[in-house]
């Protein structure tokens, strides 16, 4: 059975480029050779990531390393906010704190560890409070970050990653250039090539907007880390591994969808980022301090993103259980009406939309096990990754997922394919070119697309290399 669903991962890959070929803007152009590099390059990151000892053993370390982060990250917010509302954690994860257990015992169903929490009928864990153990994370890897360019180390990894994306797929410096730097930061990539966005070709721009999309930021990784290390203390590694699989596959997609035409000039080599000689240094303190003052930004833009948007699906899911409940209507009519709204909410109808794509993944043959990823991946589009990952880890703690559902959904989800970001990367990129604003803003949502595309071809290689008996492994259990 395994086997079966590795063989559909492994033909979920040309089947998502089979349906990016039939939203291209010139479909007998097949972009054939980055196709072929594309594809393999993800094949031979996936075996090293997956199949390879020493590669594996270097995940674990780099997982162990970035855990290590994000512990110190907590003991921060635990400064900031105290013991109970950030409790230490307890295997790595998200513990519950005695708070939490007191007011549990005293108010309702007593606390099982490992169980969860039931207050009020809802499955809380008291001890994670999202505002003050998740949100700050931004802030300390942004911080991180911001020391890591200032040393030169993040620089001088990102130009190995830039020149090795420009040799062997053969495209543009700045195309490389700003792919590398997506697997670590976000619409911030940009900014290296901004000199030369003004005149570059429109596949360029499509392929840089497609890894925006696709990528995460270094930022949020600890973020979605945090949701899921109790039950895959290995998430971490994986996430950084899932970061660099999806570079290649964003480069194949948005060259299907909007193939290239005309000559890059930046064909030659990368790019180098032009320093501004009348713009003081800065010292290591102040790019700490500004770091973290970025991730400030960015904890109160995901804050603002995540309450508009889950108290707008609500209130769309709300009218659906109003409409629903006119099924109990003498007049037949209207009782036929309301009936057909009896199991409509935007996550099943997102589901739905996401069914055949989730299939091609390989994740499950288990019909309602695909019905339940499905649904995780769809509700991506308009709520972000953050409310899916939460679910995710949900299910995997109460055993309703698989190993193989738990690893391919945690690297399909690992990226910024939704539409709150679209303001996000469209319009910055449109402010640092802004000649090009409104084909920036057209080819947004088709780089949406292909990033979505490209995720998902990213869960697919997690798939390939799934088999019996390695999920534990794997997992870090």
């Amino acid at each position: 059975m395994n086997l079966l669903l590795n063989l559909i991962s492994f033909v979920g890959i040309f089947g998502l480029c089979g349906i990016a070929w039939l939203g291209s803007e010139d479909r007998k152009i097949i972009p054939w050779k980055i196709i072929g590099v594309g594809v393999g390059m993800q094949l031979v990151i996936g075996a090293l990531v997956f199949a390879l000892p020493i590669t594996q053993q270097f995940i674990v370390f780099l997982n162990d390393l970035l855990n290590s982060f994000i512990a110190a990250a907590e003991q921060g917010s635990r400064f900031m906010f105290g013991s109970v509302i950030v409790p230490p954690s307890t295997g790595g994860g998200a513990g519950i704190g005695a708070a939490a257990k007191w007011l549990v015992n005293t108010l309702g169903t007593p606390y099982v560890a490992g169980s969860g929490t039931a207050l009020g009928g809802a499955n809380l864990d008291l001890g994670y409070v999202f505002a003050f153990r998740a949100l700050p994370l931004i802030i300390f890897f942004s911080a991180l970050v911001g020391l890591l360019y200032r040393l030169g180390i993040l620089p001088f990894i990102i130009g190995i990653f830039a020149k090795f994306f420009r040799q062997v797929m053969g495209i543009s410096g700045a195309e490389a250039l700003s792919g590398a730097a997506n697997i670590f930061v976000g619409i911030e990539s940009a900014i290296a090539v901004k000199p030369f966005l003004a005149d570059m070709t429109r596949s360029e721009l499509c392929a840089i907007l497609t890894s925006c999309f696709g990528s995460i930021a270094s930022t949020v990784l600890g973020l979605y880390a945090g949701f899921l290390l109790p039950v895959f203390p290995n998430i971490t590694g994986h996430l950084m591994s899932a970061s660099v699989l999806t570079i290649p596959a964003c480069f194949v997609i948005s060259k299907i969808l909007v193939p290239e035409t005309g000559e890059p000039l930046t064909m030659g080599g990368i790019p180098k980022e032009e320093e501004d000689p009348d713009k003081p240094k800065q010292s290591i303190m102040d790019s700490i301090i500004l770091g973290a003052l970025d991730g400030v930004k960015m904890a109160v833009g995901i804050a603002a993103v995540l309450i508009a948007i889950v108290s707008l699906v609500k209130l769309l899911d709300s009218s659906f259980a109003g409409l629903a409940g006119l099924a109990s209507s003498e007049n037949s009519l209207v009782a036929m009406v309301g009936s057909l709204f009896s199991n409509i909410s935007l996550n099943n109808i997102f589901g739905v939309l996401f069914l055949p794509l989730t299939f091609l993944t390989g994740v499950s043959l288990d019909p309602a096990e695909l019905w339940t990823t499905s649904v995780l991946i769809g509700q991506r589009v308009l709520q972000t990754s953050i409310p899916p990952y939460l679910s995710l880890a949900a299910l995997a703690r109460e055993g309703a997922l698989s190993d193989r559902a738990i690893l391919i959904v945690s690297y399909v989800l690992c990226g910024f394919a939704h539409v709150p970001s679209y303001g996000i990367f469209v319009g910055g990129l449109g402010n640092l070119a802004p000649s090009r604003r409104s084909e920036i803003g057209s080819l947004g949502w088709k780089a949406l697309w292909g990033a979505t595309l490209a995720t998902l071809m990213t869960g697919c290689i997690a798939g390939i290399f799934f088999f019996e008996g390695s999920g534990a492994a794997i997992l870090g259990r």
